[in-house]
């Protein structure tokens, strides 16, 4: 078995412990959001008000599976559609306070479990992962998500927002 197999391996094992993270920090919002949909307003919540063919840019499909993605989150109470200042014919799409809420509440989730399972490792195994998982996010061009904000509480993801990342 070559390295890039073993890598391979490790990775899709650590993807589905993520995965199943992401299930769970989504659990008390599954009802309403979809991991999909909480994507996409993680997307809104790092961009800020967007365009609906920048916001299928983003994730990566087409406007009209985004617009229904849009759809279902607006008739959620957590997107809501209004006009672009510069342009009145412009539709912009952007979070709701329950949509920002959301967002925060389901990355704070997702934060202490994570941090649960990273203090099971000894500290030379964690910057160990520092080092691989931050190569690793470098390659696949996912930027650093940013660290908890301690004066406001807030723990954003940081998806697809390379301007701010650090």
């Amino acid at each position: 078995m070559d390295d890039v197999d073993a890598v391979t391996r490790v990775v899709l094992t650590a993807s589905r412990v993520l995965v199943a993270v992401s299930a769970r920090s989504l659990a008390e919002v599954e009802e309403r959001v979809t991991l999909p949909q909480f994507r996409m307003l993680v997307v809104l919540s790092t961009r800020g008000a967007t365009k609906l063919v920048g916001l299928a840019d983003l994730l990566e499909v087409a406007p009209s599976t985004a617009m229904r993605m849009v759809d279902r989150l607006i008739a959620a109470g957590l997107a809501e559609r209004r006009s672009a200042p510069d342009d009145r014919r412009a539709t912009l799409l952007q979070l709701t306070d329950q949509g920002r809420r959301t967002v925060e509440d389901v990355t704070a989730r997702r934060r202490q479990e994570i941090a649960s399972i990273v203090q099971r490792l000894a500290p030379e195994q964690r910057t160990a992962l520092i080092a691989a998982l931050g190569d690793f996010n470098e390659a696949g061009g996912e930027p650093l998500a940013p660290p908890l904000d301690v004066d406001t509480g807030l723990y954003p993801l940081g998806w697809g927002d390379t301007a701010t990342a650090g």
